[in-house]
């Protein structure tokens, strides 16, 4: 049974425990950006198809790394909207280099293997 959460703030540490493997995580950084720049391609060069793609190359390898690395279910199949908006903004704070205090706040040491 899935988990309910009242707001986006509750949700947000478990998204975050969802994904406590740095190999989960840097598979989810992968896909995000190959995902965005599949986008970013088919907006400015124009080939339709590469925005038909796009999802597939963003969530078909999280969901692969949530089957054989966490051995969890992603939370896009309960979630779809604050799951993606978390996939962004982990990529955000990964890329900033704010994510281990968000990843200690939820209870994950962000150096573990």
């Amino acid at each position: 049974m899935a988990e309910r959460f009242s707001s986006y703030a509750e949700f947000w540490p478990h998204y975050l425990r969802e994904h406590a493997q740095p190999q989960t995580r840097g598979i989810h950084y992968a896909g995000t950006m190959s995902a965005l720049l599949l986008i970013g391609f088919g907006i400015v060069t124009g080939p339709w198809w590469l925005l038909l793609i796009a999802p597939f190359a963003g969530y078909g390898p999280a969901w692969i790394s949530h089957g054989f690395v966490e051995k969890n279910r992603p939370a896009t199949f309960t979630h779809p909207v604050w799951s993606l908006l978390s996939d962004f903004r982990m990529l955000q704070l990964w890329i900033t280099g704010r994510l281990e205090p968000e990843l200690r706040g939820a209870g994950i040491e962000p150096r573990s293997r």
